[in-house]
């Protein structure tokens, strides 16, 4: 049972980064921002908004299988 503690703190911490550093957390995500603007423009946003799924469950995925 600490261990789940131990990740809600760590969650909770993030957060709180989070809310007081946004820029940072916009700078670690430019790389991503920027590959979905260049498909955006270079093919069509229907193939943007797909990239971007896929991101997401690419990180969803990660989460799950690291636990």
């Amino acid at each position: 049972m600490a261990a789940k503690e131990i990740d809600r703190n760590r969650a909770n911490s993030a957060l709180e980064v989070i809310k007081q550093h946004p820029g940072m957390v916009l700078f670690l995500a430019s790389p991503a921002l920027i590959v979905l603007a260049v498909v955006w423009f270079a093919a069509s946003p229907g193939w943007a908004i797909l990239l971007l799924i896929t991101f997401v469950a690419a990180g969803g995925a990660a989460v799950l299988l690291k636990r």
